[in-house]
Order: C-alpha cells, then sequence, then structure tokens
C-alpha cells in the first residue's frame, strides 16, 4: 500500500506539501512530542518478531485489566516497529489504557474487510463491521500508530470504530479510501495525526476535537459526514489544519450524514483541492436550516469563502475563540486531553 508514507514525518521531504505549509504542519508535530515528555513505563511489550511479551497487538489488550475508573491505574502497552495485519476490538471493560508505538510510519495495523463482502448469511457485511480498529472502551488513548484498511476502491472499508468516550489519538495515521473512520458516539480528541480517504471519511455522530492535523484527500469526494444528534452542541472542530489532496482532486468539506450535522473548520489551510462553494447538502434542501456549516481563518486557495453555500456560516472571531479543545470536549466531566500524561 505505496500510500502510507504519504504522513508524518516525511511528507515535506516527499513534495506533497508546499515548503511553508509543510513546516508549519511538522513544526506542529515537534512541539506536540516535546511536550509530551517522557513515555511512561510499559506494561506489556508487542513485538512483530517475538523479542516482547506478545506478537499481536489484540492479544496483549486481551490480558489488559478490567479496569474503567478514570481513578485506576492505566495499562500501558508498547508496540515495536512492524506491520500487524489483525483485527483489534477493544471490549467497554477495557477502556482504560494507552497503546503506544515508537513511530507512525514504522509501526503499522492494518486488515482489508469491506462493506461488500459476504458474511455467514452470504449477504454483504455493512460498513459498520469492517473496522482494523474498534475502540468501545471509554477512556483510552493511542499515540504513533497507523491504523489502515487496506481493502482499496471496494466501497466502505472502516480503518478506526470509535465507540468510547474521552478517546485520544496522538500523532497517529488513518489510511483507507471510504469511510477511513467512524466516530460513532462519544468525545475523541485527535492531535497531530494524518487522515486519508476519497468519500466521507470522517464520519458518525461523535463529538470530535481535530487538533493541528492534516486531511488528504485521495480523489473527488467529502472529507466529512457528520451525524450530529439534535441538540448536541458541538460535532466535529478542526483547529489549525491543513487540507491537501492527489492531483486535480476536488472535494467537499462535508455533506450531513444525518439533518442536524455540525462541522467547523477554524484557521484551516486548505490546497486548491477544496471546492469554491465548500459544503454539499447531499440533495437535502431542508438540511440548510438545519445543520451547522461554519469556517473562520480559511487560508491557502481552497480557503477563499466568497463562493461558500449561502447557508454556511462565517465565524466572528470571539466566536471562534470559544471553540477550544476544554470547551468543546468538556462535557459533564470536564475532560481536557490536550496534555499527555
Amino acid at each position: 500500500m505505496a500510500r502510507w508514507n504519504r504522513g508524518f514525518p516525511t511528507a515535506a521531504g516527499r513534495g506533497l506539501l508546499g515548503g511553508g505549509m509543510a513546516a508549519v504542519v511538522l513544526m506542529a508535530c515537534a512541539t506536540h512530542v516535546a511536550r509530551g515528555g517522557e513515555r511512561p513505563t510499559p506494561n506489556a511489550v508487542v513485538a512483530a518478531d517475538g523479542s516482547g511479551d506478545f506478537t499481536s497487538v489484540q492479544e496483549a489488550i486481551g490480558k489488559a485489566p478490567m479496569k474503567t475508573g478514570t481513578d485506576d491505574p492505566r495499562w500501558v502497552i508498547l508496540v515495536k516497529p512492524g506491520t500487524y495485519r489483525e483485527r483489534i476490538h477493544v471490549q467497554r471493560e477495557r477502556g482504560n489504557m494507552l497503546v503506544m508505538g515508537e513511530d507512525a510510519e514504522t509501526t503499522t495495523i492494518v486488515f482489508n474487510m469491506h462493506a461488500n463482502m459476504p458474511g455467514e448469511d452470504s449477504k454483504p457485511i455493512g460498513t459498520f463491521r469492517t473496522p482494523t480498529v474498534w475502540i468501545d472502551g471509554d477512556g483510552m488513548e493511542w499515540r504513533d500508530i497507523t491504523m489502515a484498511n487496506d481493502a482499496g476502491p471496494v466501497g466502505q472499508a472502516l480503518a478506526l470504530r470509535v465507540d468510547g468516550d474521552r478517546v485520544a489519538f496522538r500523532r497517529c495515521r488513518f489510511l483507507g479510501w471510504q469511510d477511513t473512520i467512524l466516530v460513532n458516539r462519544g468525545r475523541q480528541y485527535f492531535a497531530d495525526c494524518f487522515i486519508e480517504g476519497h468519500v466521507d471519511f470522517i464520519f458518525g455522530g461523535a463529538t470530535c476535537f481535530f487538533d493541528r492535523c492534516r486531511i488528504h484527500c485521495l480523489k473527488d469526494g467529502y472529507i466529512t459526514a457528520a451525524s450530529t444528534p439534535d441538540g448536541t452542541p458541538h460535532g466535529y472542530v478542526f483547529a489549525d489544519c491543513t487540507i491537501t489532496g492527489e492531483g486535480d482532486t476536488r472535494t467537499y468539506l462535508g455533506r450531513p450524514w444525518r439533518d442536524f450535522a455540525k462541522t467547523v473548520f477554524l484557521r484551516t489551510e486548505m490546497a486548491d483541492v477544496v471546492r469554491p462553494e465548500g459544503w454539499h447538502d447531499w440533495n437535502k434542501p431542508h438540511a440548510h436550516d438545519t445543520a451547522f456549516y461554519a469556517e473562520y481563518g480559511s487560508t491557502g486557495p481552497g480557503g477563499n469563502t466568497e463562493q461558500r453555500v449561502d447557508w454556511a456560516k462565517t465565524l466572528t472571531a470571539d466566536e471562534a475563540a470559544t471553540l477550544t479543545p476544554d470547551r468543546v470536549l468538556g462535557g459533564t466531566d470536564g475532560w481536557n486531553p490536550t496534555e499527555e500524561r
């Protein structure tokens, strides 16, 4: 899967970003790494060559204690460099853990399930049963790992599905084609991550904050397809991100999978892959009154908002200032995932 090496930290060297854009993105990533401090001591080590405690990431996760309380010590798994062709499921009782690689460029979990594959009943299994990594547990964190679905252009094929709350991803890469990431419920934080796809490759009903991420479009399509529940304060917030794409690709920032979809881009540098109109209504004119699509401080060739659809919004500086990770993700428990622990 040659496109795996499109992510951090080597994108600038491969000419995928302009010099200025690459420098900003890589500097943000390096700064965040420095803030993280020393790595925690692992409770278990996974190594594909047999030099660790386990050769399978799923096996290591399955041995973690059944501890879900935030006051319980977090179980730490170190995944050594290698390609782990397996499917991962983190059950709800085992959410309180950290899974960390040494480098997302060299540490990959990958599988190839897709929606059109036949199940035991000979019928297509559908989108939701395809993830390479499926997280049900609350309070989990992943660092420096690639999660991929290499089924290719054959329909919906998830690299990641998240049903857990308070789940954080730092310096991870998510590689796929259609429906790369399903953030189904809960709250999630993505920091300094690389996400690629083609159609609706970030979708679902969760509340998510994407901090300094690079979004890479492989072909004409749609970046987001939010299904934010009615009455939910926030959907997806992208802050200080970059949007790039392959060749003459053209993409929309989002379309409403459900009528009350909410997606906001703040201070995002957009290559010319972003269509001038910005947003698509999925042929649902009534969603003009129910969906919330907005931008603030967009830059780059695709960041000109003058031709955006008239039902999208431009935030004021004061409105944009309220959309910080702690305010978007805080909920009733005051979760603030910006600092590594």
